[in-house]
């Protein structure tokens, strides 16, 4: 059996998503603790007590999920379940690389807060979204974007075979939405994100991260990590501060990640955080590729007993 964590990315939040793990599951405490008095705040209010409204906001939204994943993640590996790789849906990147020892978590912490705050603050003004283009080809949907009369739209992440999430202004996403559907799409689905992301509208992010990500210490990873940059894993030669400075400006390979870690011999997928999303990812490139895989998440108590019980019974 070969373990394949992943991570989620922004639009899976929701208002007290993680608490009952929280309180049933000291790993879970202790994880809140660091990272609370790493960042001198309490994410667990901020998660479970404010607004769905406020937790939307990308300040926000990046730290919750962090600090949720980041929880759950050292309860499996307290129970002896250990990734084998590691790959992350955009903000979910810094949590397979803490799971890789790349960063510390109190570290892992402060960039991402940082992250989120500059890719709110920092972007242009105006109003922005982001949508899922179901049940096109790839070559389709950047056409859909190449169509808009008015606008800047761009494709930003290459989920898995039918599904490119893309990226711009308001009006203009709601434009490809359209012309995506005349392409044949089958549904098009608008994301509960708020700004241009994976776009270069966040130049100014890209570079003022850089200057954060320059702060923290880098080590290697321990297991592979594959990057959303050109869906390959790190190398000892790769400089992380600038792929992660150059990650907020360029698309998302995410299909491209998990055909790398099926040819590495992964079988068995857990997806550590809120949602399902990468799930439904794995097992369409899977099937795609003709591979038998388990597909596993965790985000509540109860998938949590249900992962340890299954991987715990495989090993065995």
């Amino acid at each position: 059996m070969k373990i394949a964590y992943l991570f989620p990315g922004q639009g899976t939040q929701t208002v007290g998503m993680g608490k009952d793990i929280f309180e049933k599951y000291e790993e879970a405490k202790n994880v809140y603790k660091k990272i609370d008095e790493a960042l001198g705040e309490n994410i667990e209010k901020l998660t479970y007590e404010e607004t769905q409204e406020e937790l939307n906001q990308t300040k926000n939204t990046q730290i919750a999920i962090y600090a949720m994943s980041m929880a759950i993640m050292e309860i499996l590996k307290q129970n002896g379940i250990n990734a084998d790789v590691a790959a992350g849906l955009s903000l979910g990147e810094y949590s397979a690389l803490t799971c890789a020892g790349a960063i510390s978590l109190e570290d892992g912490a402060r960039i991402v807060r940082k992250r989120g705050t500059l890719m709110q603050e920092l972007a242009p003004k105006g109003e922005w979204s982001m949508a899922a283009i179901i049940g096109l080809e790839d070559e389709k949907v950047e056409k859909a974007c190449k169509s808009v009369k008015n606008g800047f739209v761009r494709a930003v992440n290459y989920n898995c075979p039918g599904q490119v999430v893309v990226s711009g202004d308001k009006d203009a996403v709601i434009e490809s939405m359209e012309i995506a559907k005349e392409l044949g799409a089958r549904k098009t689905i608008e994301l509960k994100t708020s700004g241009p992301f994976h776009t270069e509208k966040l130049k100014n992010a890209s570079i003022e991260l850089r200057k954060e990500l320059e702060k923290i210490t880098f080590n290697k990873c321990n297991i592979p990590v594959i990057k959303n940059f050109d869906g390959s894993a790190y190398s000892e030669n790769d400089n992380m501060v600038e792929v992660l400075a150059n990650h907020v400006i360029n698309p998302v390979k995410f299909r491209k990640s998990i055909e790398i870690m099926l040819e590495m011999g992964a079988d068995t997928f857990v997806e550590v955080g809120p949602g399902k999303t990468l799930s439904g990812f794995v097992r369409k490139v899977a099937k795609e590729k003709q591979k038998e895989v388990v597909v596993l998440n965790v985000e509540n108590v109860e998938t949590m007993e249900n992962v340890l019980q299954i991987i715990q019974n495989k090993e065995c």
